[in-house]
């Protein structure tokens, strides 16, 4: 089996790569675990290797909707790796992976250092930024069926394989929609022959239909991300 990489640090000088991964630690990444709550400061960043994590906003009512996701493409805590920072929103594990976890101060000593770090790191910080632009818009403008799909897509691109735990709930949550309203455009994929869902669980059938049912913004918010 091939080893796990993050495509994030891949694509670094081999000299940079090992310089922020002389210090790091590798972790599991597991299912509802939380990186980081809400006005924490940032003291670590965290590479998926596998898995996901999601970054949460949250209002005062509970209700909560995704802004972004990373997985192998990128690095959670983006924001703190130029200057000090608090965490704006809640950082949970979405499925269940593996990361390199590394001491925020560490990297922001080495981007001052490395002319090839920092320019990464900055290309993959506007691509995030160009995300949650195209998000607020998807969000105000497109059907619920249409998100779910680029959604569901989005998910898929960093799983592993074509079968993912997603309760109705969690879907609900993450998208900012009630769980009624995920119900029937989770059916209306299923009738297209999108995704299969059953006790929790959806599964891809088809990336062409999950694509075709997706709206504009799947693939605007995918050009930021590391060829794979």
């Amino acid at each position: 089996m091939a080893e796990k990489t993050n495509l994030l640090l891949e694509v670094l000088p081999e000299d940079d790569r090992a310089a922020l991964l002389k210090t790091a630690t590798r972790i599991k990444l597991k299912l509802g675990d939380d990186i980081i709550a809400p006005g924490q400061m940032i003291e670590v960043v965290h590479f998926p290797l596998s898995g996901i994590i999601s970054t949460v906003n949250e209002m005062a009512d509970g209700r909560s909707v995704e802004a972004f996701m990373v997985g192998r493409e990128g690095v959670a805590g983006i924001e703190a790796t130029t200057i000090p920072m608090r965490s704006g929103s809640r950082q949970t594990v979405q499925l269940d992976g593996e990361a390199w976890r590394i001491d925020v101060a560490r990297v922001r000593a080495l981007v001052n250092e490395r002319q090839a770090l920092r320019t990464v790191l900055a290309v993959y910080h506007a691509g995030v930024q160009r995300e949650l632009e195209q998000t607020a818009a998807c969000h105000a403008l497109h059907a619920s069926e249409r998100r779910l799909a680029k959604w569901l897509l989005r998910c898929h691109d960093r799983a592993d394989n074509d079968l993912i735990r997603l309760t109705q709930e969690y879907m609900a949550a993450m998208l900012g929609s009630q769980r009624t309203t995920v119900n029937e455009a989770a059916q209306t994929l299923q009738a297209q022959g999108a995704v299969s869902y059953s006790r929790g669980k959806v599964r891809v059938l088809s990336r062409e239909a999950l694509e075709a049912a997706a709206c504009e913004c799947y693939r605007k918010v995918s050009d930021h991300l590391p060829p794979d």
